[in-house]
Parts: structure tokens; C-alpha cells; sequence
């Protein structure tokens, strides 16, 4: 299994816990397709402000794998993908689309099965008149996103892992999943937290 497939697997709150609680997406994410996890490196595109221009533009440079990640001067409920541009990352090969503004089509979504976090679900429209940036650095719920960061998502949300940490923070994902399943078990069988972590004391003295 390569890097990025396992950190999809690992999942973005390990990772995030994992890369020392950085790379947080702090926005409300709505995951359109039921139980999908992704991960790859990021393709973004800065669009105009309700304006999806760029994310035509960016399907003629998507890669197979990546994840695209949509941006605007400042999140809002307009869509920026449907039905007809989700087809064309998922016939490109995209691993998943982030979106920081709306999606429509979602039955449509739904059924073509590509993997999409939005922050909104709304059926406005976006214009296609500015010219924005493709392969630029951009800002999602507070965390800078750049070309070829690995970007994981799931049921939690996201985390971005900077494209020079994947190797560092996927041997420390792993030594975390370690450390839990052997708690996991102790937890399993009937001991408490509150001791194994020693957080009695803190509460007791």
C-alpha cells in the first residue's frame, strides 16, 4: 500500500493527531457520498468570488489521484460543482474534491460515486467570468493548502499533511494506530481511561 492510500485508511483525525494537531480543516463539511475516504495530493484553484471558472479550467490539469480543492476570496453558498464537472474529475481520475463553497446534483453525486466534501449543499450558480489561479497556494477553514500537500478526508472532516511531512507523519499515524489498539483491548476488558491515562489524579489528587 503507497503513502497516501494509507493515510486515507489511517484516517484525518489520526493524522491530524499524528502530524502534532496540525493541518486541521476547520469548516463544516458536508461528505456527499455515504462512508467515502480519500486521500491524495491537492490540485487547487483559487476561483473568483461565486464564480466557477477555474474549476473547468482545472479539470485540463487534474491528474489521476489528486484531490482538487476549490477555494474563493471568502466561502459562500454558491456551487462551484454539480453533476456535469464531478464527471469530468471522476472520468480524469480525481481521488476526491474538496470543495470550501456549495455543491448541487447531490442524488446525481450520489450515484456517480466520487468522493466530494462541500461546505455547503445549495442549488445557486456560479458565474464563469473571473479569471482566478490554478496550482496556488489557498486557505480552507483556516489551513493553507499548497500544490501537492496530501489533503485526507473522511467521516471526521480533513487534514492536510505538507507535501515534506507525509514520510514523518505517516510512521507516527501508524505507531498511534499501534498504541490504541493495544489500549483498545485493555479498554475492551474493562479498564478505564481515567486510570490509564492518569487523569484520576488530576481529578482526585
Amino acid at each position: 500500500m503507497n503513502d497516501v492510500a494509507e493515510l486515507a485508511r489511517l484516517g484525518s483525525a489520526t493524522v491530524y493527531e499524528a502530524a502534532g494537531r496540525e493541518g486541521i480543516v476547520d469548516a463544516p463539511l458536508h461528505r456527499i457520498i455515504p462512508g467515502s475516504r480519500a486521500a491524495g495530493p491537492a490540485r487547487t484553484a483559487l476561483c473568483g468570488q461565486d464564480d466557477n471558472l477555474m474549476v473547468h479550467a482545472a479539470m485540463a490539469s487534474l491528474e489521476p489521484g489528486d484531490v482538487l480543492v476549490l477555494a474563493m476570496p471568502e466561502p459562500a453558498p454558491v456551487a462551484l460543482v454539480g453533476d456535469l464537472l464531478a464527471t469530468q474529475a471522476k472520468a480524469r481520475g480525481a481521488a476526491a474534491i474538496l470543495v470550501d463553497g456549495a455543491v448541487r446534483d447531490v442524488d446525481e453525486l450520489v450515484e456517480l460515486g466520487l468522493p466530494i466534501w462541500a461546505r455547503y449543499v445549495r442549488i445557486r450558480g456560479a458565474a464563469k467570468d473571473v479569471v482566478g489561479a490554478i496550482d496556488e497556494s489557498v486557505t480552507v477553514g483556516g489551513q493553507a493548502i499548497a500544490p501537492g500537500d496530501v489533503v485526507v478526508l473522511d467521516g471526521d472532516g480533513a487534514a492536510v499533511v505538507p507535501q515534506g511531512r507525509v514520510e514523518e507523519v505517516l510512521a507516527a499515524a501508524i505507531e498511534r494506530e499501534r498504541r490504541e489498539a493495544g489500549k483498545r483491548a485493555r479498554l475492551q476488558a474493562g479498564e478505564l481511561s481515567y486510570d490509564l491515562d492518569g487523569l484520576r489524579a488530576r481529578v482526585e489528587g
